[in-house]
């Protein structure tokens, strides 16, 4: 019997196996690390507020957790810019507003695409009623004097320079559009905000406030729930 036959065979195992590995596709390092790097965030995180009225808390039974019913959601979804070191964001004088409209004729209250704004139940602003549904949300800047828009003009989901007629962000706002304007009241914090605030204040079942912080400048507007 030959015993040369085992030498050959392990030294045809391992030929192949060495060829194998030659043949397989290497990832280049740099292809590495574009694989472990995390999904690109936005500059200006997307943001919501939102609130419900007209409801009632109930309690079904003596031992049950009470429950909520019967409310009527209010809802403001947006961009969130951030300061970043920048200051005095509003600017002064005769330049106030211009750095954040960004050369259109009203701020956008955000960043990205147009701030929207939801009601399920008509509102009461200054004595004029919003009636429910959705609406894009402006903002007119003057120092000390901000004007809330509220606008059915069509807005853009994802930006295309040929649109002419629907807006993203402030971009092509048409006043035609307008449904509401009211007067905020606008005043000056003690402590800077660093990203850009839509909330609800001061809210009862009846009403609230709709405020807006960024850096050291806060605007409200009071509003009822009509009928």
């Amino acid at each position: 019997m030959r015993t040369d036959a085992v030498p050959v065979i392990a030294l045809t195992v391992l030929f192949g196996i060495g060829a194998l590995a030659q043949q397989a596709p290497q990832t280049p390092p740099a292809a590495q690390g574009q694989q472990a790097q995390a999904p690109r965030r936005a500059a200006s995180p997307a943001g919501t507020a939102a609130t419900q009225v007209g409801g009632q808390w109930t309690q079904d039974k003596p031992e049950a957790a009470p429950r909520y019913t019967g409310g009527k959601w209010i809802e403001v979804t947006y961009s969130r810019p951030v300061l970043r070191g920048r200051k005095d964001i509003f600017g002064a004088g005769a330049d106030y507003g211009k750095t954040v409209n960004a050369g259109a004729p009203v701020w956008r209250a955000g960043a990205n695409q147009t701030t929207r704004f939801m009601t399920e139940v008509p509102l009461v602003f200054a004595g004029k009623t919003l009636p429910a549904g959705e609406y894009s949300v402006f903002v007119e800047l003057k120092p000390n004097n901000w004007t809330l828009i509220f606008s059915k003009q069509p807005y853009q989901q994802k930006y295309d320079t040929n649109e002419k007629a629907a807006t993203w962000g402030s971009d092509n706002y048409n006043q035609a559009n307008d449904v509401l304007r009211v007067p905020m009241t606008a005043g000056t914090s003690t402590s800077s905000v660093e990203q850009f605030t839509i909330g609800f204040v001061d809210m009862t079942q009846a009403g609230g406030k709709l405020a807006m912080w960024w850096e050291k400048t806060v605007a409200t507007v009071p509003f009822t729930v009509g009928s």
